[in-house]
């Protein structure tokens, strides 16, 4: 989809906040700027050039990029100074694709709301402790794009994909979050977490492999 409307078959990708490189992995040519050094060793070992470097200053030379992407990072940027920083390093005519999975996927009634109630107790948790920056609310990202006034055009579309999974990969994943790891790290206990409730909650209604459905949303602004 961002080959189509960049347009360019082959191209020039830059992954702002790539992390260990998983979302670099798919394109043949693609740069990723990481602040993190651990994560960028990371990401060396998997084969991705990346760079030292934030959205606020990335470090890379003007108009260098067909496709830029963002995964699952937007709202930790500072808008005022990521946004003129990206429209720099980006093509005439450069696709921005920021883009988020819903979490957690749709597998179960009772799973989902369960999942919630672990969602409210950890975030709160993390801000107790200050261990949960300040960041822009995901639903505002398509707003804040098209307010800045540097892109020429600004949309959303929604990807969906499925998968399965087993109740211990569904607790995996969640517990693999951040700030849950953060709080695990500081002596937190999985009860005072609710990931013992969300393991509960798991086992009994995910007795078998159960297909995950996935919604991405994909922002995209166009230089």
């Amino acid at each position: 989809m961002l080959r189509q409307w960049a347009g360019v078959a082959e191209p020039s990708v830059v992954d702002i906040g790539c992390g260990t490189g998983l979302s670099c992995t798919i394109w043949p040519e693609v740069t990723g700027v990481e602040p993190s050094a651990e994560m960028r060793a990371i990401a060396a070992r998997r084969g991705v050039r990346v760079v030292a470097g934030s959205a606020e200053d990335t470090g890379l030379p003007g108009e260098c990029a067909d496709i830029v992407t963002v995964s699952h990072a937007l709202h930790w940027f500072d808008a005022a100074r990521a946004f003129p920083e990206i429209a720099r390093i980006m093509r005439p005519g450069a696709v921005l694709a920021a883009f988020d999975f819903d979490w957690p996927p749709a597998v179960d009634p009772e799973v989902d709301a369960a999942y919630r109630e672990f969602e409210a107790t950890h975030n709160a948790l993390e801000a107790e402790r200050g261990l949960r920056p300040a960041f822009a609310p995901k639903s505002e990202h398509l707003e804040r794009l098209r307010h800045s006034g540097l892109f020429r055009h600004v949309n959303e579309v929604c990807l969906h994909m499925r998968e399965s999974g087993s109740a211990e990969r569904f607790v995996a994943v969640a517990a693999s979050q951040g700030g849950v790891v953060a709080l695990l790290e500081e002596g937190v206990s999985e009860h005072e977490l609710g990931l013992t409730r969300l393991r509960e909650v798991a086992e009994r209604r995910i007795t078998e492999q159960k297909t995950w459905w996935w919604t991405c949303r994909v922002r995209l602004a166009v230089r």
